[in-house]
């Protein structure tokens, strides 16, 4: 597995920053090449310029504002994001890393003469995870509709693999979690990685 972390908190003592350690370690645990991308640590620039918006479909230089991220994208087959549900969706600069690295001939394919609609260009990703915090409760949280979740767990699982596998886990009430809730709450995501990662055991032949 070649795993690739997108990060994003502005505070490097965080909680998220626990779930993001915790992450880590339970992939390279189980075998995974990990690299991450610490959003707020570059810091990486979230607004889409208007020269970047003028050459958004000209797949010959699309990329090159952000090169080292495409190509860490292209290197990957498992995108994993941790971050914290803000508005019950994506930190500005995480929604910033998709409009300016998810560009047509990476992302996706733009429609053509024989397609009218675009077409998956992440089929390298076979595996996607979200870990979030959300200060809001889970039945406030689906109540809204839970658009952070939505846009990476079905919008870019869309473009993905066909059959790409999915993981999630969320620490929902953040405001008013406890020591022994976020102490639970790093065990889940510890199992949920495991999970994620592991490999279906070889059944073992029976004796004749």
């Amino acid at each position: 597995m070649r795993a690739l972390l997108i990060y994003c908190h502005p505070n490097p003592e965080s909680f998220t920053a626990a779930v993001r350690n915790t992450v880590v370690e339970n992939l390279e645990n189980a075998g995974a090449e990990v690299r991450i991308i610490d959003l707020y640590a570059e810091p990486f620039d979230p607004c889409l310029s208007a020269q970047e918006l003028a050459a958004y479909e000209d797949e010959a230089v699309n990329c090159t504002p952000v090169q080292s991220h495409v190509d860490a994208l292209k290197w990957c087959d498992t995108l994993v994001f941790v971050y914290p549900t803000w508005w019950y969706g994506l930190p500005a600069r995480l929604k910033g890393w998709l409009d300016r690295v998810m560009v047509p001939g990476i992302a996706f394919l733009m429609p053509d003469e024989t397609h009218s609609d675009i077409r998956p260009g992440l089929t390298n990703v076979t595996g996607l995870a979200v870990y979030t915090t959300c200060g809001a409760s889970r039945w406030l949280t689906f109540l809204i509709g839970a658009p952070g979740k939505r846009t990476i767990l079905r919008g870019v699982r869309a473009i993905c693999a066909r059959r790409c596998r999915t993981s999630f886990a969320a620490h929902y009430l953040m405001d008013s979690s406890t020591a022994q809730s976020r102490k639970a709450h790093l065990a889940k995501v510890a199992a949920k990685v495991r999970s994620f990662a592991g490999r279906p055991e070889k059944k073992q032949e029976q004796p004749a």
